[in-house]
């Protein structure tokens, strides 16, 4: 019974921590998820949580370790391959951005966020073609893409390439 009592414990505070990360108060989610040295079978869960949180306070290179441990522990998670690929980039680590959502990519080829943020770090790499490639199927996945391509600042080195503005001005399909 003790040890049941002991995971649901470690499930409130799991929901606790998540919960502070939701009202945006990183701190407080550390706070909790640091009250306990070990989180047993819930390692994934606890390492995803404090590399989001760290990375919610711009402690990017910090929340590579736990995130690194997440994605070990679930490769193709989806949330822990952006998270990384978020901390990869702003650690000037592109090349390990693009590896982390490649592999997610592979897991989830539907899942539009990981093609679009691939067009992203492929546009960042210099490699125009791969960039739009990315951002097309992104497009195809969820259209609504269309509307924030032209504001990412990401895109600047593809904007003006003739397939970047076909791939935005194209209209929806209709289903």
């Amino acid at each position: 019974m003790a040890r049941r009592s002991s995971r649901e414990q470690m499930i409130r505070r799991l929901a606790a921590a998540e919960g502070y990360l939701e009202l945006d108060l990183p701190q407080k989610a550390m706070e909790v998820l640091e009250s306990r040295p070990s989180w047993g079978t819930l390692q994934f869960e606890a390492s995803f949580l404090q590399g989001e949180a760290l990375r919610k306070l711009g402690l990017f290179r910090e929340a590579l370790a736990p995130l690194e441990r997440a994605a070990a522990l679930r490769p193709g998670h989806v949330g822990a391959a952006i998270a990384l690929g978020w901390c990869y980039k702003r650690t000037h680590r592109l090349a390990q951005a693009i590896d982390a959502l490649e592999r997610a990519e592979r897991a989830h080829p539907d899942e539009a966020l990981l093609h679009y943020n691939l067009a992203c770090y492929w546009s960042l790499a210099g490699n125009s073609g791969r960039a739009l490639v990315e951002l097309g199927m992104a497009l195809d996945l969820d259209a609504d893409y269309r509307y924030q391509a032209p504001r990412e600042p990401d895109f600047d080195a593809i904007r003006n390439h003739p397939e970047f503005d076909r791939l935005i001005h194209m209209s929806t399909p209709i289903v």
